[in-house]
């Protein structure tokens, strides 16, 4: 749109985004602001300017799907035809459709050039009672909007700018050793619940490569994956004390882990039979929550922010540093108490 100012007009602005267009609108007082998207000084331009001054101009709640085809709902099914949509590992996948179910089933009908920054805070806000559902509510907006910019269906994001929600906790609770050797002793080997203790806890793996892996993956004493999630390719030494469990079984024909049927798992159903195993054991804890135990127990024995970024498959250091950050901590502070012991 060109920078030219038409003839000075009242309650007409003009406004540059971060990606250098050149947008026009109308804004009464602290009413809201309307869009005019005709070329400056056309009679087009004039037309659509008169309407928004006499409020005649449809606001976006009053927009039905006959007036713009172009809704929410249309932009969700142009995403899932791209390929940012198609590079996206299916858990991601699974993930985001589950939010955009809901999303769609409220607001579907809305155009999505309608929506504001201020609708992805109240999305938020709305969700504030679980963080991490409202997280990921950003998480899946940041990544439809950013792509519609792109692809140039829209000149700016509405979701810049937008925080997360801080969270009191890390997300799942960390097992201790006090933990496994609690569930290692009312599960013992030969038992399926053990096997699959000794499983996560020796490869690190999320369940959804946990319940897949099999000894096709395996070879020369390591098993090579490709993670559900990110796509990464995993590389994992079958560990000792995962071998003996492996010995004694039982294992499924395709997977390690199984039914009691000898049957693949899925990891939702896996996550629910392990978490009742948790419980028999008097354990507070989840699978997720032994592959924090894994990675603790890898950074307090000098491992790398690289070696622990190739073991459980994060593609940045962000996750890795928070480890080693606190394995450091610990050896610093032990430092500085026999320090003190010393001079005391």
């Amino acid at each position: 749109m060109t920078d030219v100012m038409p003839r000075k007009l009242p309650h007409l602005h003009r406004e540059k985004t971060r990606h250098g267009t050149i947008t026009w609108y109308v804004r009464i007082g602290h009413g809201p602001r309307v869009r005019l998207r005709a070329a400056p000084n056309s009679p087009e331009f004039m037309e659509q300017y008169r309407a928004a001054i006499s409020g005649d101009a449809p606001s976006p709640a009053s927009v039905k799907p006959s007036d713009d085809p172009r809704t929410l709902t249309w932009l969700v099914d142009q995403w899932r035809k791209s390929s940012d949509w198609g590079s996206k590992a299916n858990a991601t996948r699974r993930q985001r459709e589950n939010l955009l179910h809901h999303v769609l089933e409220k607001s579907g009908r809305v155009p999505f050039r309608a929506v504001r920054k201020e609708h992805i805070v109240e999305g938020r806000e709305r969700r504030q009672a679980t963080p991490f559902a409202a997280n990921n509510f950003i998480k899946t907006m940041r990544a439809l909007f950013r792509w519609a910019v792109e692809a140039k269906f829209l000149d700016e994001d509405p979701t810049e700018g937008v925080t997360f929600i801080k969270t009191k906790t890390d997300g799942f609770l960390a097992w201790t050793v006090d933990d496994v050797e609690r569930f290692r002793a009312r599960w013992p080997l030969g038992t399926r619940e053990r096997l699959a203790l000794e499983l996560l806890l020796n490869t690190g793996l999320r369940r959804g490569d946990a319940v897949r892996l099999g000894r096709q993956h395996v070879r020369e004493g390591v098993a090579t994956l490709r993670a559900e999630k990110t796509g990464v390719e995993l590389f994992i030494p079958i560990l000792p004390a995962l071998a003996e469990a492996l010995k004694h079984g039982p294992t499924g024909d395709l997977t390690f882990i199984c039914g009691a049927n000898g049957r693949p798992m899925v990891k939702e159903s896996f996550g629910t039979w392990f978490k009742n195993a948790c419980k028999a054991a008097k354990v507070a804890g989840s699978s997720h929550g032994l592959r924090k135990l894994a990675a603790t127990m890898v950074a307090d024995r000098g491992g790398s922010e690289h070696e622990l970024q190739a073991l459980f498959g994060w593609q940045t250091g962000d996750q890795s540093a928070v480890y080693t950050r606190n394995a450091n901590k610990r050896r610093l502070a032990i430092k500085a108490a026999m320090r003190l012991a010393s001079g005391g």
